[in-house]
């Protein structure tokens, strides 16, 4: 019996399984394919790691570590839809809805001072940022957009993109600074031998504090780079004036959920720049409070109320006050005043990027409309492929979805390859000093000379996950016959390093015929445009965060979402793991759905990612059942996508639901037309023969079930009975699913 392990996850996705997974256990019944769920959610680790004051009844096993034992072992096939990359504000707001529903759980000290509050943030850490990716992703990633899907894409282009001005003529620009940033400052070493090295931070009068203990392996690549932030307060004044005489939106692109202490401090820099006068005059009443800005003026704000109300009116207005005379900010939420500074989170800089070169170069103002906005990405290990391709789009006009070419992704993310420095080796310097990499003999490997609060962080990557992503990278070339470019830049730490070992270990695969090159982000992107316009496809090979970045960046321009991308992580072990998409539109679909009763999530993903694995499932198990269940789910998918029953925006028109509903009729009509398999032809007959029956009266109930608010009590952990209730809304349905 195979076993697909399907993640139990948070937000929209999760609501969506409530409605498809009942399909896909009704359909594998009796295939020798089993289907079960784990639950990963934010709520479910918050539980995990937690038990202690649990009732036995409210405990959850921690099945995240149950997992990472699993994707190191061949027979692993898990679907992982995407979860929340936790921000602090995230973890807060999920930890007070716990405790409402009655579960003990401790509180999350900002603040901590005490033993037992380090420990509890230590604790919560395992919880914050992508916690559950580095886990599972025991492989390197292979992220495209199934042929289906692309050709769909080309035939029914997506209407989001708005043009740009006349060649030449956009203000928009990627603004980075140009010297103090990670980039500058990235030194990196190649571990000759296994060691354990120390990272310490060394103060002016020689006192030394170990800061963290990093076991390597020997090939391991390990970096060391700083960024100063007196530079970062420079960069962030001046691109406030340039907007600000340009007449254009100012607005800033990081990434707090993930690089979980560099972005925030980065980001909260920003506010202080910003906000400075009301910030620094109130310096001392807002530190009492515990006002932070690294959790952005919406943490500020809330905090005030602890104050009484006309020392809260006098702040206020002085921060609003800082609004006039200065760069007006692009909104998040014009109708809530919630600007691009307010919550980290909130501006993810590979689901925000797109979107400005979607808009025409363009982001949200307070009247809510689109204003050119200067995009400022502060570190140049990456912003400068962003410059590239808005420069392209403001002197080659808009992309067109129904010609461009693709970008693939062949992504280096296997045990934990980090190259932006991971949260657990990122600190702020305590004072001004050095911080040191130090071997184990005492011979110091690296130095970065620090001021007080520039930001340090270490990254690693080891040797076997590099050898195994270039040999991935040289069989999609060939599987493809498309060129394979590995974005790496000569004049940066890391980078040289990877690039010393692609070229060691390229000549061990046969690349005959093969166009395989090295270029650095801003070549490779500019290489990759040219031939987009042409309508040619080209794969991306690259490090974990450009995996990111662009597999948001092209799908978003290509597709309309990257929720609707392939992605494929073929396990080192052997195993696979299945991921279904970005969930960065998550959030509001939720909101919409609990305002309106109407889910906009495409399960897309989904559909797509049950396809290879249960074609793995056939292949381990030798199991011909599984492989027709593969081949006619993915003629349901072509039916799906011809027929164009995508869920819709707007409410009593077909949703999330009606979409899985569809791909059951279109998937239960090829398993019943197959003539491979007698048994599951005369088991599917009778069932698509009453879906197809009932159609009508089905989409009529899960249409008029919408238009009044949605109750599934809860937000990160909904109740199972009104969540199932909720999102199973069709008698009829149920009752054709239930009896299979």
């Amino acid at each position: 019996m195979a076993k697909i392990i399907w993640s139990e996850i948070d937000e929209a996705p999760a609501l969506a399984t409530y409605a498809f997974l009942p399909i896909v256990q009704a359909f594998t019944k009796g295939t020798g394919v089993e289907v079960e769920t784990k639950d990963i959610s934010l709520s479910g680790r918050i539980l995990a790691n937690f038990p202690e004051k649990l009732t036995e009844e409210q405990k959850v096993e921690d099945w995240l570590s149950w997992l990472g034992d699993l994707v190191q072992k061949p027979e692993a096939n898990v679907i992982k839809l995407p979860n929340i990359s936790a921000s602090i504000p995230q973890l807060q707001a999920a930890i007070k809805e716990l405790q409402e529903k009655g579960y003990d759980v401790p509180t999350y000290p900002e603040e901590a001072t005490t033993d037992e509050e380090k420990e509890l943030q230590a604790r919560y850490a395992k919880c914050l940022g992508s916690a559950v990716n580095p886990v599972l992703r025991e492989g390197n990633s292979d992220r495209r957009a199934a042929a289906s899907v692309k050709k769909f894409a080309q035939k029914n282009p997506h209407r989001m993109m708005k043009p740009w001005p006349a060649p030449g003529t956009s203000l928009c620009r990627v603004a980075h600074m140009d010297s103090g940033d990670f980039y500058e400052t990235e030194k990196s070493v190649t571990m000759d031998k296994a060691d354990t090295v120390k990272i310490q931070f060394v103060d002016e009068a020689g006192n030394v504090e170990v800061k963290k203990e990093v076991a390597l392996l020997e090939g391991e690549v390990f970096d060391s780079s700083v960024l100063k932030v007196a530079e970062l307060q420079k960069f962030y004044a001046a691109t406030e004036q340039e907007a600000r005489e340009k007449g254009v939106l100012l607005s800033l692109h990081l990434k707090a959920t993930m690089m979980k202490i560099s972005d925030p401090i980065m980001f909260g820099h920003a506010v202080k720049v910003y906000f400075k006068s009301a910030l620094e005059k109130h310096a001392a009443t807002l530190k009492e409070i515990g006002a932070n800005p690294n959790l952005g003026l919406g943490d500020i704000l809330n905090k005030l109320d602890k104050l009484p109300a006309d020392k809260k009116a006098e702040i206020e207005a002085d921060i609003n006050a800082c609004y006039e005379g200065q760069a007006a900010l692009a909104m998040v939420d014009s109708r809530k005043n919630i600007t691009n500074l307010h919550v980290p989170n909130d501006v993810i800089v590979d689901a925000s990027m797109p979107n400005v070169v979607r808009d025409g170069g363009c982001m949200w103002n307070k009247a809510d409309e689109l204003q050119t906005t200067i995009a400022m990405v502060p570190d140049r290990c990456y912003a400068t492929m962003y410059r590239e391709i808005c420069e392209d789009a403001n002197k080659n006009g808009q992309f067109n979805p129904a010609t461009m070419g693709s970008v693939a992704n062949v992504g280096l993310m296997a045990q934990k390859a980090e190259e932006y420095g991971s949260h657990d080796k990122t600190f702020e310097a305590p004072s001004n000093g050095v911080f040191q990499v130090v071997a184990s003999d005492g011979t110091v490997l690296m130095e970065q000379p620090v001021s007080t609060g520039d930001i340090y962080r270490s990254s690693q990557a080891k040797d076997i996950p590099i050898k195994d992503w270039v040999k991935l990278a040289v069989n999609r070339a060939k599987a493809s016959g498309e060129p394979a470019i590995f974005w790496l830049d000569e004049n940066r730490g890391h980078d040289q390093q990877i690039i010393a070992k692609v070229n060691k270990y390229l000549p061990e695969f046969d690349t005959t015929g093969l166009d395989i090159r090295i270029m650095a982000p801003v070549d490779a992107m500019k290489f990759s445009l040219e031939r987009v316009r042409k309508g040619l496809n080209t794969i991306s090979v690259t490090g974990n965060v450009l995996r990111d970045y662009l597999t948001d960046l092209f799908p978003i321009l290509e597709l309309g979402t990257s929720a609707r991308m392939l992605s494929i992580v073929p396990l080192i072990a052997g195993g696979g793991l299945f991921e279904t998409g970005a969930g960065g539109s998550a959030p509001k679909h939720v909101e919409q759905f609990l305002r309106e009763g109407h889910i906009r999530w495409d399960s897309l993903g989904e559909y797509c990612a049950l396809v290879p694995s249960l074609e793995q499932a056939a292949e381990a198990d030798n199991n011909p059942k599984a492989k027709i269940l593969a081949e006619t789910l993915d003629e349901g998918i072509g039916q799906y996508l011809e027929n164009q029953k995508l869920p819709s925006r707007k409410v009593k028109e077909i949703d999330n639901r009606g979409a899985s509903f569809f791909l059951s009729l279109y998937w239960a009509e090829a398993l019943a037309a197959q003539d491979q398999d007698a048994e599951l032809k005369a088991r599917f007959e009778p069932v698509a023969a009453e879906l197809r029956k009932n159609a009508d009266k089905i989409e009529q109930e899960l249409n008029d079930c919408q238009g009044s608010p949605a109750d599934i009590g809860g937000y990160f952990k909904p109740d199972p009975v009104k969540a199932d209730a909720a999102m199973r809304p069709s008698a009829t349905l149920n009752a054709i699913i239930d009896a299979m």
